[in-house]
């Protein structure tokens, strides 16, 4: 089974500055951190293209 959120790794929160505590949430397009509780929107819509 996928996993639906996925820590995302040596990434510090800019809130609370803990480390390691960021969750990426793909269904809900959000990015949270499990210390704190800040969460942040993906835009789907923001791709990089390769120019």
């Amino acid at each position: 089974m996928t996993e639906l959120a996925h820590i995302l790794d040596g990434l510090r929160c800019a809130a609370c500055h803990a480390v390691n505590t960021l969750w990426l949430d793909l269904i809900r397009g959000l990015v949270e951190c499990r210390e704190c509780g800040q969460g942040a929107l993906i835009d789907p819509g923001d791709e990089w293209e390769d120019a």
